[in-house]
């Protein structure tokens, strides 16, 4: 069946040369992005389980979590988290097959603590949060829709879209590296760097200004000079490697909020400030290609947590994030490139609706000289779709 593929040329300013451009991430610490990063890890779990249990992984979605605040004294030297945080686990899983049951709860409160506690290292998991699972059962119609999913190409669980837009502008670069590289590099340095870190870019012409917010880790801080030093270092680093992906100004801002003649500063007990008044939901920060984009379409779907086998909401947006990365790789002449694909409840999930594809075309290109190259790479990638899944269930995908 030949798939409903529609190329259009896009009609629209480049987005480097637009006057304003905001891009903003929550780090892994980010009491929203715990909330995503705990359901996609429950995801992943149960459907492990299933599949050695039942040889295929069945109908659930964890994508409904929950996070409410805690309450903490931090001092420097080290202070106390004097009222847990709590992490609601909810959402729908199956819990017999065949007449076996899976263990659907126990899993996924391992699934949980395990990711906190590789995500969140100064917190102490026996007092300072409180983890409740509350997964139910999933509505029959959706459950009916997911059967057919081991025998034949899964059918869609909901009419609904997925966005992708490529490439990356520099501001949007910028940011996801001064995240990864707070990550993986600086914070194993410098362990005052808390893992809830909001990364704000503003790109105003040619000047980048780069808002960070991030929680400082009290027990690495004697005092306030050494927490200023800390914030300091922060700042200069951050300019660095800023700087490595673009040629405008750089401006980097930390802690905005900081009194530092009254002391008032983003000091915490455990590096996240869902210790102390900052609740998390999932779905509400990061879309699934790790960015907060107001200058790009997008969807508002949460892709942590849902099912990896025919939840649209999961598949259709990494999916379309993957295929326009791709065609902005492979070919030559796209300037910009942003693709829609949209399911209708119980049609095969290869066979969207429609694969809607703008393309805006760098000078001295046509859209009709590359239009076909587009249509292969997304009916080639649609074609393919369950490897979408497997590379979900390996954990080979970031989802927020």
């Amino acid at each position: 069946m030949k798939r409903n593929i529609k190329v259009e040329a896009l009609q629209q300013i480049p987005l480097e040369q637009q006057e304003i451009e905001l891009v903003e991430r929550k780090c892994i610490g980010h009491p929203d992005s715990l909330a995503d990063g705990v359901a996609e890890s429950i995801s992943r779990a149960l459907s492990h389980a299933y599949l050695e249990e039942c040889g295929a992984v069945l109908h659930h979605n964890t994508d409904q979590g929950e996070i409410v605040a805690g309450e903490s004294h931090p001092k420097y030297g080290g202070g106390k988290v004097i009222r847990p945080i709590y992490m609601l686990l909810d959402g729908r899983a199956t819990k017999q097959f065949n007449g076996i049951n899976i263990p659907t709860d126990a899993i996924a409160l391992e699934a949980a603590r395990n990711y906190l506690r590789t995500t969140l290292t100064n917190l102490n998991l026996e007092r300072d949060i409180i983890v409740d699972c509350r997964l139910g059962t999933g509505s029959t119609d959706l459950r009916d829709v997911f059967k057919p999913c081991q025998e034949t190409t899964p059918r869609a669980n909901d009419t609904s879209f997925g966005v992708g837009h490529a490439p990356f502008s520099e501001t949007e670069t910028i940011v996801r590296e001064v995240s990864e590289f707070i990550d993986s590099t600086l914070r194993p340095k410098y362990p005052a760097i808390g893992q809830d870190i909001k990364i704000m870019g503003l790109r105003d012409g040619n000047t980048i200004t780069l808002t960070l917010a991030c929680a400082m880790v009290d027990r690495y801080c004697s005092g306030l000079p050494e927490y200023i030093e800390s914030k300091e270092m922060l700042k200069e680093q951050v300019e660095i490697v800023a700087r490595y992906y673009t040629n405008r100004m750089v401006v980097v801002d930390v802690n905005t909020a900081d009194n530092i003649d009254t002391g008032s500063v983003f000091l915490t007990v455990t590096g996240t400030s869902a210790e102390m008044g900052d609740d998390g939901s999932v779905g509400r920060g990061n879309r699934c290609n790790g960015l907060i984009t107001p200058n790009r379409p997008m969807s508002m779907e949460a892709t942590s947590g849902k099912n990896p086998i025919n939840h649209i909401g999961k598949i259709y947006n990494l999916l379309s994030t993957e295929l326009a990365q791709e065609c902005a790789r492979e070919i030559e002449g796209i300037e910009e490139i942003y693709l829609r694909l949209l399911s209708q409840i119980g049609k095969p999930i290869d066979q969207p609706l429609v694969a809607s594809i703008q393309v805006l075309m760098q000078p001295d290109f046509r859209l009709q000289d590359i239009s076909r190259d587009i249509e292969a790479i997304i009916d080639s990638g649609l074609a393919d779709i369950t490897c979408m899944t497997e590379k979900i269930i390996r954990g080979e995908v970031r989802t927020f």
